[in-house]
């Protein structure tokens, strides 16, 4: 079914690509009208906006179905029932950091730390 999909796929882009090409631009009309370009049409003076710019849109709509349809595909191949919406949010750590006191090492070897003793501490106000 995949292969399917994606043969209709290259085809349906490979045919926009053409039908791109094909078609004349805005501007090409305006020779035409002078009668230099009518001659060189395809589909004769008239033009073939119509027919190509119709059958662009049928090709740009299987090319999208078929975009959505092996995305869906390919979705049920991974075998991954998980949404990105659905991912589990990281709960917030609310631990303490501890505080200096006689039992942490740096303190209690007796080597000197830039931090101030509780006794050189101002008073809190009450």
């Amino acid at each position: 079914m995949e292969q399917i999909i994606l043969i209709v796929h290259v085809l349906a882009g490979l045919a926009i690509i053409g039908l791109i090409l094909v078609q004349q631009g805005k501007g090409a009309d305006m020779g035409a009208s002078f009668g230099s370009g009518a001659s060189q049409t395809l589909f004769g003076s008239s033009g073939s906006g119509n027919a190509l710019t119709r059958a662009t849109a049928v090709l740009a709509t299987l090319f999208f179905i078929t975009s959505l349809s092996l995305a869906y595909v390919a979705k049920q191949r991974s075998g991954i029932d998980e949404d990105i919406i659905d991912v589990p949010v990281l709960q917030e750590s609310r631990d303490v950091a501890p505080v200096g006191d006689d039992s942490m090492p740096s303190q209690a070897g007796g080597v000197e730390s830039d931090m101030p003793a509780p006794s050189d501490m101002p008073a809190a106000a009450e």
